[in-house]
C-alpha cells in the first residue's frame, strides 16, 4: 500500500505491512474480543527485539500471526527499579488502621529500603535524564531508576535493622532549648555602688542574705522578707572594697580601702575581729573551710586564720600587679588568683610559690570559678583587651578550651544544678551570658544594665543570680533550673515585683 492509500484509509501502518494483515480474532480461545493480533510480514524485516517480544497466538489461523500481549517473568524482573506510582492499599486487619505504614514496611521487606520508603509523589533518579522535583507527580511513570539491588539486597536486613529506614523516624525528637526569661524579675536601687572593675561588692550567703557594699557602708538584704539591715559604716575616711560570706553563711568578711580585713557576725551585726597586713586597699576575699584569703593592690595574698591571734599566717607573693580575682576550689586543696598583670596563678594549701602560672590571657584576670561538677576544672575570664573565657585542667596545667565573648569578662559563676555557667561583661556590650559546658553553646544573652556588669552572686538554691553595675542597680534573673526539674525557674512568691531601694 503506498502512502496515498494509507492516508485514505486513515490507518498509519508501518512500511511493508498491508491493511489485510489486520484482523479481529473472535475465537473461543481468546481472552477478550478486543485483543489484537498482528501478522508478521517477514522475519527478515523485523528487528531481533521485535521477534523476542512477540509470541505466537494459538488461535491464529496463519502461522505468522502472534499476540501483542507481553506477560513478564516476575522471577527475573526487577520491579523496584521502575518508579511506579504508589496506590493506597485498603486497610487490612491487624494493621491498626495505619495502611500506609503497613504498605511501607511490606515494600521495604520485599524490595529494600530504597524502594520501600520512596515517596509516591517525589521524583525518582533517572539513568540519563535527571529526576523530577520532589513533591510533583512523575510525568514518566516508567522512568528507569538506578539499580541499587546489589548494594541494598531485600534480604540483607531485617524489619528492625538500621537499613530499613525506620531508625530515623522512631528516634526520640530532640528536646527544645530551655527558655530563660529575658528580663529581671526584680530590681533594687543601689546608690553609690561603685563602677570599679577591681572591687567585689556583692555576695549572697547560704542563708539567703545578700550583702552589698555601698560607699562606706555594708547593707544586708534578706531575700525571704526583703528586709534591709545596715551591717556597718566604716566612716568618712574608709570605704568598702570587698565582701565575702563564709560557706556556712554566719559570718561575713569586709575588705577596706585602708587595707584592713574585718570579720562580722551577720546575724547580730557585730564585729568579731579586724586584721591588718596589707599596705593598700583589699579588693578581693575568698573563704575556704578554715582559711580566709585576701588580695590587695599591694600585689600580695594574705592567708588569715581566725583561730590564731596573728593577723595572717602566710603571704603568697607571685603577682606583679593588683590581685583582683581569688577563689578556693570546692575541696579546699587549691587557690586560684588573678591579677592585673594578666596572670592566672594556682596555689595549694602549703606552697609558698604558685604551682601553675597561666599566662595566656592578655588583660586583667578578675573572673574566676571552679567547676562543682568536675575536679580540677577551672574557668577564667580576661579584661577588655582579652575578652576570652578559658578553661583549664589544673591537674595537668593544660588549657582545655576557650571562647571569645566579644566583651570584657567581669565575673564567672558555675551552676551547681546543671553543667552550665554564667558570665557578666563590661565593655562594650554590658551583657549577661549563659553557656553550656563542654559545648560552649549559648543558652541565653541577657541585657538590661546600662553600664559594666561588674558584680555577680548566686542564690543558695542555684536558680537565681543577682548582678550589679555602675548604673547603681541590682537586677535579679532566673537563669538556671532547679535540681529536680529541668524546666525554667518560675518566679517565686518570695519575690516582690517592682523596683525598691536597698537602703
Amino acid at each position: 500500500m503506498d502512502s496515498n492509500q494509507r492516508r485514505k484509509s486513515g490507518i498509519n501502518l508501518p512500511a511493508g505491512m498491508s491493511e489485510t494483515s489486520l484482523r479481529l480474532n473472535t475465537g473461543a480461545g481468546s481472552a477478550s474480543p478486543l485483543i489484537r493480533t498482528i501478522s508478521s510480514p517477514s522475519p527478515r524485516t523485523m528487528s531481533p527485539r521485535t521477534i523476542s517480544n512477540l509470541t505466537s497466538s494459538p488461535s491464529s489461523k496463519s502461522a505468522g500471526a502472534c499476540s501483542d500481549r507481553f506477560i513478564p517473568c516476575r522471577s527475573s524482573s526487577r520491579l523496584h527499579t521502575f518508579g511506579l506510582p504508589d496506590k493506597a492499599s485498603p486497610v487490612k486487619d491487624g494493621c491498626g488502621g495505619n495502611s500506609e505504614a503497613y504498605a511501607r514496611l511490606l515494600r521495604c521487606e520485599l524490595f529494600g529500603s530504597d524502594f520501600g520508603f520512596s515517596s509516591s509523589a517525589g521524583g525518582t533518579k533517572g539513568s540519563g535524564s535527571g529526576s523530577s522535583p520532589a513533591g510533583s507527580p512523575s510525568k514518566n511513570m516508567l522512568r528507569f531508576k538506578t539499580d541499587s539491588s546489589g548494594q541494598n539486597s531485600p534480604y540483607s536486613g531485617s524489619i528492625l535493622g538500621q537499613d530499613n529506614g525506620l531508625s530515623s523516624e522512631s528516634a526520640t525528637p530532640p528536646k527544645p532549648p530551655r527558655k530563660v526569661p529575658k528580663t529581671p524579675h526584680k530590681v533594687l536601687d543601689a546608690p553609690s555602688l561603685q563602677d570599679d572593675f577591681y572591687l567585689n561588692l556583692v555576695d549572697w550567703s547560704s542563708q539567703n542574705v545578700l550583702a552589698v557594699g555601698l560607699g562606706s557602708c555594708v547593707y544586708l538584704w534578706t531575700a525571704t522578707t526583703s528586709k534591709v539591715t545596715k551591717l556597718c559604716d566604716l566612716g568618712p575616711n574608709d570605704g568598702v572594697c570587698s565582701v565575702q560570706w563564709t560557706r556556712e553563711g554566719s559570718y561575713i568578711s569586709v575588705g577596706t580601702s585602708l587595707g584592713k580585713v574585718q570579720v562580722w557576725d551577720g546575724s547580730q551585726c557585730k564585729k568579731v575581729r579586724t586584721m591588718g597586713g596589707h599596705q593598700t586597699r583589699t579588693g578581693v576575699l575568698a573563704w575556704s573551710s578554715r582559711i580566709l584569703s585576701s588580695g590587695s593592690r599591694d600585689r600580695n595574698i594574705l592567708q588569715h586564720d581566725l583561730r590564731v591571734p596573728n593577723d595572717y599566717i602566710s603571704k603568697l607573693v607571685g603577682h606583679k600587679s593588683e590581685v583582683c580575682g581569688l577563689k578556693w576550689s570546692h575541696d579546699d586543696r587549691e587557690l586560684a588568683s588573678g591579677g592585673n598583670d594578666n596572670q592566672l596563678l594556682v596555689w595549694n594549701q602549703h606552697s609558698a610559690q604558685p604551682l601553675l602560672k597561666l599566662t595566656e590571657h592578655t588583660a586583667a584576670v578578675k573572673a574566676i570559678a571552679w567547676s562543682p561538677h568536675q575536679s580540677s576544672l577551672l574557668v577564667s575570664g580576661g579584661g577588655t583587651a582579652d575578652r576570652c573565657i578559658r578553661f583549664w585542667n589544673t591537674a595537668s596545667g593544660n588549657q582545655l578550651n576557650h571562647v571569645d565573648t566579644g566583651s570584657q569578662v567581669c565575673n564567672l559563676a558555675w551552676s551547681k544544678n546543671v553543667n552550665e555557667l554564667v558570665s557578666t561583661h563590661g565593655y562594650s556590650q554590658n551583657q549577661i551570658m549563659v553557656w553550656k559546658y563542654p559545648t560552649l553553646a549559648k543558652v541565653a544573652t541577657l541585657t538590661g544594665h546600662s553600664m559594666r556588669v561588674l558584680y555577680l552572686a548566686m542564690s543558695p538554691d542555684g536558680q537565681t543570680i543577682v548582678t550589679g553595675a555602675g548604673d547603681e542597680t541590682l537586677r535579679f534573673w532566673n537563669v538556671f533550673p532547679s535540681v529536680k526539674s529541668p524546666a525554667a525557674v518560675r518566679d517565686s512568691g518570695l519575690w516582690s515585683l517592682g523596683r525598691t531601694q536597698i537602703r
